[in-house]
């Protein structure tokens, strides 16, 4: 059952796309006339809690677990290694559980024997499975995603979430390796950043709405759909300044919905220091092929160094100095919550 489903994911996501309501059109960049940069000053490396990145660009959980995820992987291993960028494995669960489908994960590690790999695993899971997930892949890191409503709209998924909290506090504590928490595009609300802080998680990745929807995906699966709850969450600009109202810049991840350069960009100046693409690359390689994914990364890459040099900024942590109006729905909801945007916009020490 495990299996097909993974499957089944993989064909809903394609079919249904995204989106691309996450929200960053309400986050407006402040242009520098005056930026006194060159194309040739800008470094992409980036740095996520104690992971140091040649990009801030990475290949974000996707799948693993069946036959035909395993060149899915492969493909996307290819491509992470070429273009020198982190990639994290979907939910190895179903390898836990079942040995045959350990190799749809351990492709990854085998294709690219010195890249940054992240292993995956949902909340559900006890220390000594995190620990398996780490070793199967040689993972530099470990994400645990938190899919609460798939799994309730899911027809067999789970409907008991006690001491989620607690196991992924005991994790933290036994695994070898930088523990992320990742929303799947439901978003991580501040209440919640403030309790996976407090249990000693320093990386989060808030997932919010506007790219692959769970919660759709689960709705086609079923034969009585929950259509009404397809828009659950929150955008995923609204979730970065959530976070941020917890986390220090330097430890935010920014995923959900983004598909091009200039909607990375936007997500970086609000402080995220890295930015997880899925459901764009999924289409790419699908559709297209590896070489074609190559390009886009080319052109996502070409695409941020053109803004930075437009903004007068030479890397990433020096995005969070420039200025950024917040407006629309994603102002109105900080308002409403009590979050303080307003110094987005004062930000302009233009000092180099």
């Amino acid at each position: 059952m495990r299996i097909s489903r993974k499957m089944e994911h993989v064909h809903h996501a394609l079919k249904l796309g995204q989106s691309g309501r996450q929200g960053l059109s309400d986050i407006k960049l402040v242009h520098n006339c005056l930026p006194e940069a060159s194309t040739d000053t800008i470094a992409l490396t980036t740095r996520i809690g104690d992971l140091t990145m040649s990009s801030p660009i990475f290949i974000n959980a996707m799948t693993g677990g069946a036959e035909e995820t395993e060149t899915i992987n492969r493909s996307l291993a290819t491509v992470a290694r070429e273009k020198k960028l982190a990639m994290a494995v979907g939910s190895q669960m179903s390898a836990i559980k079942n040995k045959e489908v350990v190799s749809s994960y351990q492709v990854v590690r085998q294709v690219n024997p010195n890249g940054i790999i992240i292993a995956n695993l949902g909340s559900e899971a006890l220390p000594d499975q995190a620990k398996r997930a780490v070793d199967m892949i040689e993972a530099n890191a470990l994400q645990i995603h938190l899919n609460v409503m798939q799994e309730l709209i899911m027809p067999e998924g789970d409907r008991s979430f006690t001491g989620m909290l607690k196991r992924i506090e005991t994790i933290v504590q036994q695994v070898s390796v930088p523990v992320i928490v990742k929303e799947v595009g439901f978003g991580i609300m501040r209440e919640n950043a403030r309790q996976l802080s407090e249990i000693g998680v320093h990386i989060l990745d808030v997932g919010g709405t506007g790219g692959t929807n769970f919660a759709a995906i689960e709705n086609a699966r079923r034969q009585a759909p929950l259509d009404w709850l397809n828009d659950w969450g929150c955008t995923t600009s609204v979730a970065l300044l959530e976070a941020l109202s917890i986390y220090p810049r330097g430890s935010i991840i920014a995923s959900g919905g983004i598909t091009n350069a200039l909607e990375a960009i936007k997500a970086l100046t609000l402080g995220a220091s890295g930015v997880g693409m899925a459901g764009a690359f999924l289409k790419v390689i699908q559709s297209e092929g590896i070489d074609a994914l190559m390009g886009f990364i080319d052109e996502l890459h070409e695409g941020l160094i053109l803004i930075m040099t437009a903004l007068g900024v030479r890397s990433v942590d020096q995005l969070w100095q420039r200025p950024v109006v917040i407006s629309g729905e994603t102002a109105a909801w900080c308002t409403t919550r009590g979050i303080d945007i307003t110094e987005y916009a004062g930000r302009g020490s233009w000092s180099k």
